[in-house]
C-alpha cells in the first residue's frame, strides 16, 4: 500500500494592516491573524510611512517590506514563528538606518 503525503494549502495573504503594535493579516479564508508587531524588530523600529509601503510576495504566500527588508510569510505567521533574524543582524541592520 503506498500512502502519499497529503499536501498541505495555506490560506494566501489578502490585505495587511500594521499598527504601533499589531500586525493583522486578513486571509483568503476569511480569517484575520494578527501577531504582536514585537515578533519583528524591523518593523518595530519602521516608520508609519516604512510600514505601509508592503507587498504581496509568492500569490499571497508572503509580505515584503521593501524599504527594511523585511519578508514574512502566512505559513510562518499560521504557525506563531517570530523573526528568526539573529540579533547581530538586527544591530547591522539598524546601525545602517
Amino acid at each position: 500500500m503506498n500512502i502519499s503525503a497529503a499536501e498541505i494549502e495555506f490560506p494566501r495573504a489578502e490585505d495587511v494592516k500594521v499598527t504601533k503594535d499589531t500586525l493583522s493579516v486578513d486571509l483568503s479564508d476569511g480569517r484575520t491573524i494578527a501577531v504582536p508587531l514585537a515578533w519583528f524588530p524591523r518593523l518595530v523600529e519602521a516608520t508609519p510611512a516604512e510600514r505601509n509601503n508592503w507587498r504581496l510576495i509568492g500569490k499571497g504566500r508572503g509580505i515584503h517590506w521593501h524599504d527594511i527588508d523585511e519578508d514574512i510569510s502566512v505559513e510562518g505567521l499560521l504557525a506563531g514563528r517570530p523573526s528568526g533574524e539573529s540579533q547581530i543582524s538586527f544591530k547591522k541592520w539598524l546601525g545602517r538606518r
